[in-house]
C-alpha cells in the first residue's frame, strides 16, 4: 500500500517544493501543444460553447494525467515489446504514440486544407453546423490520452513522488486553464498565427510517429547505442516563427495606421 504520509513529508521538504515548482513550470511547456489543439479544436463550436469544451478538455487532461500517475508500473510496462518484426521491438507506447501521430496529422492536414481553400466564413458556418459538442471532445480526449505520456514520464524524471507530481500537474493544469482562453483568442483572431500553430502540430504529430520508430529502433541496438530524439528543436523552430510573424503583424499594424493618417489628410 502506497505511503502517503512520507510523500506528505516529501512534498512539504525544501527539496520536494522545489521538484513541485520546476515540475509544474515544466508541465505548462509541454502543455502548449495540447492548448494549441484544443483551441483550434473547439473553434469550430459555437462561441458560447467555447470556454465550456476548453475547459472540460483541460480537466480532462489534468484527470487523465492524474490517473495514469498510479499507473506508472502499467506505464513502465508499456515500454517492453509486445511482438517483433524482424529485430525491430513493438511496443505498447510506440502503438500510441505510433497512432496518436497518425491522428493529429490526418486531423491538422484537414484543418490545413479547410484553411487554404475555404473562406472564413464559409468555414465558420459549416463548421459550426456539423461539429458537436461531444464530438470536439472525444477529439481532445484522445489527444490528452497521447499527450500525457510525456507528461507522466517528465513528471517522473523530476520527482518520483506521486503527491509531488500530482500537485506539479495539478499547477500547470489550472495556470493552463486561466489562460487557455487567451492563447484561444490570439490564435483565432490572427491567421498568420493560427496557421503557424497548426504547422507546429504537424510537427508534433511527425516527432510521435519518429518517436515511435525510434523506440522500436532501440530495441534492435545495445542499450548505450539507443537514440533519443530531442523535441527542444520543434519549440525553438516554433518560437522562431512566432518572432517573425510578431514583426510582421507589428508591419501591417504601423502600414495601416500611416494608410489611415494619410487619407484623413
Amino acid at each position: 500500500m502506497h505511503d502517503w504520509s512520507a510523500d506528505i513529508a516529501a512534498l512539504f521538504s525544501f527539496h520536494g517544493l522545489v521538484a513541485l515548482i520546476t515540475l509544474s513550470f515544466l508541465e505548462v511547456i509541454l502543455g502548449i501543444d495540447n492548448i494549441i489543439f484544443i483551441s483550434i479544436a473547439v473553434n469550430k463550436l459555437p462561441h458560447h460553447q467555447q470556454k465550456s469544451a476548453r475547459t472540460m478538455g483541460l480537466l480532462l487532461a489534468l484527470l487523465v494525467r492524474s490517473v495514469l500517475l498510479f499507473f506508472i508500473g502499467w506505464i513502465a510496462s508499456l515500454k517492453a515489446a509486445l511482438f517483433y518484426l524482424g529485430d525491430y521491438g513493438v511496443s505498447g507506447k510506440a502503438l500510441i504514440l505510433f497512432g496518436g501521430g497518425v491522428f493529429l496529422i490526418i486531423k491538422t492536414w484537414q484543418e490545413i486544407q479547410e484553411k487554404i481553400q475555404t473562406d472564413e466564413d464559409e468555414i465558420e458556418s459549416k463548421s459550426k453546423g456539423k461539429n458537436t459538442f461531444g464530438a470536439i471532445i472525444m477529439q481532445i480526449v484522445i489527444i490528452d490520452f497521447v499527450f500525457s505520456f510525456d507528461s507522466i514520464l517528465a513528471a517522473v524524471g523530476v520527482c518520483g513522488v506521486v503527491l509531488v507530481m500530482i500537485g506539479g500537474v495539478i499547477i500547470s493544469m489550472v495556470l493552463m486553464i486561466l489562460f487557455s482562453g487567451y492563447v484561444a483568442d490570439f490564435i483565432n483572431k490572427n491567421q498568420g498565427i493560427k496557421m503557424i500553430a497548426m504547422v507546429f502540430l504537424l510537427v508534433i504529430g511527425g516527432i510521435l510517429i519518429a518517436d515511435a520508430v525510434i523506440d522500436a529502433y532501440n530495441f534492435s541496438v545495445e542499450e548505450e547505442d539507443h537514440v533519443e530524439l530531442n523535441k527542444n528543436f520543434a519549440y525553438i523552430a516554433m518560437a522562431f516563427a512566432l518572432t517573425i510573424e510578431m514583426f510582421n503583424m507589428k508591419e501591417r499594424k504601423v502600414k495601416r495606421r500611416r494608410d489611415l493618417g494619410q487619407k484623413e489628410e
